[in-house]
């Protein structure tokens, strides 16, 4: 088993699984903070209720997604323990 492809497929994953979330926890929180300057607004709490709406609704689009993903990884990750025999 090259541990080099294993540890690259797992960084692939996971930039697979995070990167959109992170996409729309950075795209919200600007949106936000333009208008917090543009009304002059500054409350720090503004923030926290729209990413969070934000990240709970992609991760519902995205959950199947997510869990095929998973599933077809720890599936593939297995598969390759069992044939070189590791424990």
């Amino acid at each position: 088993m090259d541990v080099a492809a294993v540890l690259r497929e797992t960084m692939w994953v996971i930039i697979k699984l995070g990167g959109p979330l992170l996409v729309v926890a950075l795209v919200v929180g600007l949106v936000v903070s333009l208008v917090q300057a543009i009304t002059q607004v500054n409350e720090a709490s503004l923030v926290f209720l729209p990413k969070v709406l934000a990240l709970c609704a992609t991760l519902v689009l995205m959950g199947p997604f997510i869990g095929a993903t998973l599933t077809d990884f720890m599936t593939a990750l297995m598969d390759r323990m069992v044939q070189t025999g590791a424990p």
